[in-house]
């Protein structure tokens, strides 16, 4: 059974995820809240897996309380996995988001069936990409003011590991799974991944997909011959 918490201030909306979640036979919501504040020791207890998230929480600390929410689950728990529930998925908020360690970036107005797909994919070891719609609407913008990077030179940067390693990252999987997948420890797979983002520039594992899509090195058939 998947435990998820909804904080979500609209509360029609947080009845209705409630209702939508209960009625699986696999997930159960524990709990609906309007705030961090009274979610957080539920968010952070040992029987609470997924965390549905508003962004557009009150501000906590001055900063977007969705975001500040997902970071201080993330410090006291960080098994739990967040996922961002937003109405404008603009690339300042999507960034905030991944860097506060959401593992996915969902639309409001997104099918029922689609959030609860998300929520059984989040503790699946699988990252939650966003929707292909506003990931397209992101990508561009996604890293305002860098300089344009070279997709033959990202790629010959890597390694043929590493290359194998950024194609799993793709996938979604998370650092365990991809060792699981390659049959190498946890520790040597988050080495790659951490070689594969310093190179790529990025901060985290879901912007180094969001990098390495922006530069086509993870766009199917214009991959760069991956046996040059």
């Amino acid at each position: 059974m998947i435990r998820v918490l909804v904080v979500e201030d609209q509360q029609a909306l947080a009845g209705a995820l409630k209702i939508a979640i209960d009625a699986q036979p696999d997930l159960d919501c524990v709990g609906t809240f309007g705030t961090v504040e009274d979610a957080m020791p539920l968010a952070t207890a040992s029987g609470t897996d997924v965390v549905l998230m508003d962004i557009r929480l009150p501000d906590v600390d001055g900063v977007e309380g969705g975001i500040e929410g997902t970071r201080r689950i993330k410090e006291s728990r960080p098994e739990a996995r967040v996922l961002i529930l937003a109405e404008d998925a603009t690339p300042a908020l999507f960034v905030a988001s991944m860097a506060a360690g959401a593992a996915g970036f969902l639309a409001k107005d997104h099918a029922f069936a689609d959030i609860l797909g998300a929520i059984r994919a989040s503790v699946d070891q699988k990252i939650v990409m966003v929707e292909c719609e506003t990931l397209s609407a992101l990508l561009k913008d996604i890293r305002p003011g860098a300089p344009p990077m070279d997709c033959g030179t990202n790629w010959a940067r890597l390694t043929a590991r590493e290359r194998e390693v950024l194609a799993l990252m793709g996938e979604g999987l998370c650092p365990r799974a991809i060792a699981e997948k390659l049959i190498v420890s946890l520790y040597t797979a988050r080495g790659h991944i951490k070689n594969v983002m310093v190179k790529l520039g990025a901060h985290s594992q879901l912007e180094a997909v969001v990098v390495a899509t922006r530069t086509k090195l993870l766009s199917g058939s214009q991959w760069p011959d991956r046996h040059p």
